[in-house]
């Protein structure tokens, strides 16, 4: 274990802090609720934006940027948007040192600022679908903030799109969800599970909210991303509408859909083991990183030689680093390339170089292989996608183990509380058993799945029949 780094079992709250902190991902600012994202943490933000905008590009969108600052009198527009978000927003009342006309709100989310615009731009049916998307930042107060996971101030994307039929909205919702499963599932290596909110935990001012959820090694669950079918609530507030073929005036119907840097949260929570992070090879920032092992300069020289060599091998199938410090003892290097999570560690000496060959040692598994020179590029490449592979049935496993079947009451509340659980459970659809649910064990409905088998059973809270089993977990 890395000294300095609380365990799993000990405390998960804090080995998780001790990892984000350690493996230098982000740090706590000095204002109070905010974080700095550190280099390191940053390349994985980055890596994350150049795949998934590819995916949300070539699916159609385009990307756009709208204001941070949003005047009042628009988010006041929707109902429950409004009042959804009331509570964590930020407002400026003075600029330039005179008190504003109208205070603006520094963006939660931004419907209402994009909305007003799309007002503009869309006349007639030749303008949709309008398929918009923007990578930026917003301001969400929140009172208890934890490194990536809920922070005052985060970085996301945020998709907006407006079309002419309901049909289209609802089918631009479900194809956002499923490039988000596709995502988190086969770059991230996070299996997640998809459904349909319960109207207690749907977006304020959403018709419906889809959602992906994910199970951190504490067994709680993670909201990963969301794809809302707006429906037409925000239209009408913001006057969008449109003349259609006959002529006539409608309103468009719109979605909006999202996932954030808590995306790096679930990445650490997924994977990581006590001695640091553990990356999916597909969003490492360093996917193999070389360890030059030499006594004199002669050697080094040799050394670096065959290191170099190798790192051009690779070329452009993954990232890679030669770490040639020599400030640092070849075991120092080891320690901190694993606390940093590198998927894969190249081990090269001058006796591998007299006998032309490498050592390849396994993040995931520890495991070491000798690997011929002449072989290198091909064991390297197989070897990523099989720690990718790896890690995903590794986290798939543990979901699917603690995802059960609960009907009663009582052994639902134990379970939730030690060790933690993801619960299938029926549920009768009122609200207020949801509530009473959620204040009796504080799990809530995750999601309603999409292809949940009708059931006959009980409510878990009233007992009234019910058709189907819903999932709950506690949650961050």
């Amino acid at each position: 274990m890395e000294k300095g780094i609380t365990t799993r079992s000990e405390d998960f709250s804090q080995w998780y802090n001790d990892i984000v902190m350690r493996a230098e991902l982000a740090d706590y600012s000095p204002v109070k609720g905010c974080m700095v994202i550190r280099p390191y943490g940053y390349a994985m933000w980055e890596n994350i934006q150049r795949l998934l905008d590819k995916r949300i590009k070539d699916s159609g969108h385009e990307n756009a940027y709208f204001p941070l600052f949003i005047p009042e009198s628009f988010l006041s527009k929707e109902a429950d948007h409004v009042e959804g978000f009331a509570p964590e927003c930020a407002v400026v009342t003075h600029g330039g040192g005179k008190k504003l006309e109208e205070n603006l709100y520094v963006r939660p989310t931004s419907e209402t600022i994009m909305y007003a615009m799309y007002s503009k731009w869309i006349r007639s049916w030749r303008d949709l679908p309008v398929l918009i998307n923007q990578w930026g930042n917003v301001v969400r107060w929140e009172m208890r903030t934890r490194l990536f996971l809920r922070t005052t101030e985060f970085l996301w994307q945020e998709g907006h799109t407006a079309h002419a039929t309901a049909e289209e909205a609802e089918e631009e919702t479900l194809k956002i969800l499923g490039i988000y499963k596709e995502f988190a599932e086969n770059v991230l290596a996070i299996p997640v599970y998809t459904g349909v909110k319960s109207d207690a935990e749907k977006f304020a001012g959403a018709l419906r909210t889809y959602t992906i959820e994910a199970m951190m090694q504490d067994r709680k669950a993670l909201q990963l991303g969301t794809s809302h079918n707006l429906g037409q609530n925000f239209a009408k507030a913001f006057n969008v509408n449109f003349q259609n073929k006959e002529g006539k005036l409608e309103y468009v119907w719109q979605t909006s859909w999202g996932v954030s840097t808590r995306l790096i949260g679930a990445i650490v929570m997924a994977h990581g083991d006590d001695r640091g992070l553990v990356l999916p090879p597909r969003i490492a920032p360093v996917a193999v990183v070389i360890v030059p092992i030499y006594r004199d300069v002669p050697s080094r020289e040799k050394v670096l030689k065959v290191a170099e060599e190798c790192k051009e091998l690779i070329g452009e199938a993954a990232a890679v680093k030669i770490d040639d410090r020599d400030q640092y003892t070849p075991g120092w290097k080891f320690n901190e390339w694993e606390l940093r999570g590198v998927p894969l560690r190249v081990e090269i000496g001058p006796r591998d170089v007299q006998n032309e060959q490498v050592v390849l040692v396994r993040r995931d598994e520890g495991r070491k292989e000798v690997v011929p020179q002449n072989r290198f590029r091909e064991r390297v490449i197989e070897t990523l996608d099989q720690i990718q592979k790896n890690l995903f049935e590794r986290c798939l496993k543990f979901r699917d183990a603690n995802t059960v079947d609960l009907d009663d009451l009582g052994e639902f509340s134990e379970k939730m509380e030690s060790p933690g659980i993801f619960a299938r459970s029926h549920w009768c659809g009122s609200p207020e058993c949801e509530a009473a649910i959620k204040e009796q064990t504080r799990a809530t409905i995750r999601y309603v799945p999409f292809d949940a088998d009708e059931e006959k059973g009980r409510c878990l809270s009233c007992g009234k029949e019910s058709n189907h089993r819903v999932i709950f977990a506690r949650a961050y």
